[in-house]
């Protein structure tokens, strides 16, 4: 009887392209887990803003890192409050804390510090070992999971992802105009396609899926039969 090897499928892209949820859709119907990567890095910027650091200051930064323990999980039944994963930082559920717009842009900012990402790499690549993952960031197809059996790349127009993501800011109750979401989504992909540690890059291997004109169910049917079909083979 030979031992089959996890299956990680490893999803990178844009903000607000969707990831999330339809990672976490994906996870469910494979019975896989899913890892949500960017939440470690809005975890980092978290607690510099809460320990009154600056996010400029990145061995101060790494240093908060390096100590915090940081566990993520499905979200259990009192947890279903929309929240797509539980993130548990030192013992306290910050799920929707590190949900911010003051959050988002700071992540960005710390996660161009090489130290940071080294240790949250690690972080993400001893949950990944041993079981099945759909894993999504912005470097999982080539840094984190470069063995992955499947990657892909979702991405979306700024300007479909800016209405998508001024929605769920809204309904959160969050007061930001359409024109301050999209200004910050146009700044985020700048930084993070330029930054020089593990930018975000579609790499040749990976299927590019454009969400701009199809539904989070329609992106979902169409990873989880590709998923199924390598994982009969």
């Amino acid at each position: 009887m030979t031992n089959t090897p996890p299956f990680h499928l490893a999803i990178d892209g844009p903000v607000a392209a969707g990831k999330g949820t339809v990672s976490r859709l994906a996870a469910d119907r494979l019975g896989f887990l899913y890892v949500d990567t960017g939440a470690m890095y809005r975890v980092a910027a978290f607690l510099a803003v809460e320990a009154g650091v600056d996010l400029t200051d990145e061995a101060a930064v790494t240093e908060l890192v390096s100590h915090a323990t940081i566990e993520m999980h499905n979200p259990l039944e009192a947890e279903k409050d929309g929240r797509l994963t539980t993130v548990i930082v030192n013992g306290v559920d910050v799920s929707w804390k590190i949900r911010t717009e003051a959050i988002s842009a700071g992540s960005s900012k710390v996660a161009a510090y090489p130290k940071v990402r080294e240790i949250l790499v690690k972080k993400q690549q001893a949950i990944a070992a041993g079981q099945d993952v759909v894993m999504e960031g912005r470097d999982i197809t080539y840094r984190v999971l470069p063995e992955a059996q499947l990657k892909i790349f979702l991405t979306g127009s700024d300007v479909i992802r800016a209405s998508r993501r001024h929605l769920q800011l809204q309904t959160r109750g969050e007061d930001i105009s359409y024109e301050e979401v999209l200004a910050g989504i146009k700044q985020r992909d700048e930084q993070d396609i330029h930054r020089t540690t593990d930018p975000l890059k579609r790499i040749p291997e990976a299927w590019e899926i454009d969400t701009s004109e199809l539904s989070i169910d329609q992106v979902v049917d169409m990873i989880v039969s590709r998923a199924n079909v390598m994982r009969s083979m």
